[in-house]
């Protein structure tokens, strides 16, 4: 006999796992540190994973999955956890994947974001602030914290819209109002422009998913308010043009007129396993708008705001490759981590050999990874050592004729 809902939800949250994965055919799967693993010996059947989904699904999310196949909403597990429970059929069958999401907030400094830079952006009066990411990489948790440090300590009124609700706020020095899509409000944008009459001061928008709900957000920011809002981009140049392609073209150059002067900052972010000890952290790229990143955002030249980010360490900007070299020098990350998600990864190599935090194994090793080769024969390795070896030697020479 299977594990009861409540007991695989409790080693969910005992063991700090990401998420929990119900299918038939398989025993209850959990993603930990190394991936997806098993939680039971025995597999599911279509009478287990259906039981599973009426003992936490109301009426209205089971009527919602027969009309349409699917449906999401928030769960809360006695007193210590919340989940994101996604329920949908596949292969006329129910399956459910539920999404941990703890009751505490981190702080700026336990998710690894300076706090003074946060301060600056959340104190700004008006803007857009888009944190983005791949699906997973902790962009609510990052917001919630965002949300909480605001509410304890500044008295604004904050309006959330989110699908589902995550993380629930108690009202500290702010107000917050917390509509649910589905439940409070029929779209993103609808309630964008209902707040807009309900006298608030900041707006977080769980998902800019669309064109109406994108030019919600900004009209929002344009008119006096901070907007906080996600996409599922990567990179401060890729964000800014995601948002300008969705428009007409005949829109294009008006929308990056009102993102030139709207947007206050961009928050790249993606989840890694530690190395140092178990869980994860995460990698981010900071960028703070400037009068030189308006104009290129204006001239659509985004492309060339990277460089503006590695040389506007003053303000709080760093690159995702600067973030993730300064994780693996704090051996807190992996080498093919730094490797797979670097922008530009033989730029980082050559860096960190520069700085001889690697070594020309290491090199070797980059040099195939960047070539996409799965293997490295032994005379590719003597060759490629032979190479660095004469490039260090001519260098070396070089350096004593001067």
């Amino acid at each position: 006999m299977p594990k009861r809902i409540e007991e695989l939800l409790e080693i969910i949250v005992k063991e700090n796992a990401a998420d929990l994965h119900l299918n038939v055919g398989l025993p209850p799967m959990m993603r930990g540190r190394k991936g997806l693993k098993p939680m039971d010996s025995q597999a599911l059947t279509s009478d287990d994973t259906t039981a599973y989904m009426k003992a936490i699904t109301s009426r209205e999310h089971q009527e919602e999955l027969q009309k349409v196949g699917g449906t999401d909403f928030g769960f809360a597990f006695k007193d210590i956890a919340r989940f994101r429970v996604s329920v949908f059929k596949e292969k006329a069958q129910i399956a459910m994947a539920l999404r941990l999401i703890p009751y505490q907030f981190l702080s700026f400094k336990e998710i690894g974001l300076d706090e003074k830079t946060m301060r600056y952006i959340i104190t700004k009066p008006r803007g857009l602030v888009l944190v983005t990411g791949p699906t997973g990489s902790g962009k609510t948790t990052t917001l919630a914290s965002v949300i909480n440090y605001i509410n304890e300590h500044m008295g604004k009124h904050i309006i959330t819209v989110e699908d589902p609700i995550e993380y629930y706020h108690n009202h500290k020095r702010s107000i917050i109002t917390q509509r649910e899509l589905g439940v409070d409000v029929p779209t993103f944008a609808e309630a964008l422009r209902r707040g807009l009459r309900q006298d608030p001061d900041v707006f977080l928008v769980g998902e800019m998913r669309d064109l109406e709900t994108i030019e919600a957000a900004i009209t929002a920011a344009e008119t006096g308010h901070l907007v906080f809002g996600t996409l599922h981009t990567t990179g401060t140049a890729r964000t800014i043009d995601r948002i300008v392609n969705v428009f007409p073209v005949a829109q294009q150059e008006q929308i990056r007129m009102m993102l030139s002067v709207s947007i206050l900052a961009i928050i790249s972010q993606i989840l890694l396993n530690r190395v140092d000890k178990p869980g994860r952290i995460a990698g981010f790229e900071v960028m703070i708008s400037t009068a030189s990143i308006q104009n290129l955002i204006r001239e659509k030249k985004t492309y060339r705001i990277t460089s503006d980010i590695q040389t506007g360490g003053k303000w709080g900007m760093y690159t995702l490759d600067a973030c993730l070299m300064k994780l693996f020098k704090e051996k807190k990350i992996s080498f093919d981590d730094v490797l797979i998600y670097s922008y530009d990864p033989q730029q980082v190599v050559t860096q960190l050999i520069a700085e001889e935090v690697i070594d020309t194994e290491s090199a070797i090793a980059a040099q195939a990874q960047k070539e996409g080769l799965q293997e490295v024969t032994l005379d590719d390795e003597m060759e490629q050592k032979e190479k660095i070896q004469n490039q260090e030697t001519q260098s070396a020479g070089e350096k004593v004729i001067r």
